[in-house]
């Protein structure tokens, strides 16, 4: 995939796993913190996908690249939680 394509699946993925599952206010938010989350997302989302089923995950601009992504984004999202329960914030 190009980097115009990570960008757009990216920020598609984060959007959409940010509506699924809301954060709080301490976390990362915006146009970069979603980028960042989609682009993570479809990465483990792809690998995932790979390991478990023996098929490329994201591959381009298309619907199943950005479920794909999607639903890494949001193991990540669940992922981050899980190891930020512990910090707590003065």
């Amino acid at each position: 995939m190009s980097w115009i394509a990570w960008i757009i699946v990216g920020l598609v993925a984060g959007f959409l796993a940010k509506l699924i599952m809301p954060g709080t206010r301490d976390e990362p938010s915006g146009f970069l913190g979603t980028l960042i989350l989609g682009i993570v997302g479809a990465v483990l989302g792809g690998w995932i996908w790979n390991l478990v089923l023996n098929k490329p995950g994201a591959t381009g601009i298309d619907i199943g690249s950005i479920f794909v992504a999607f639903v890494g984004s949001c193991i990540l999202i669940g992922l981050l939680r899980l190891f930020d329960r512990g910090r707590t914030v003065s």
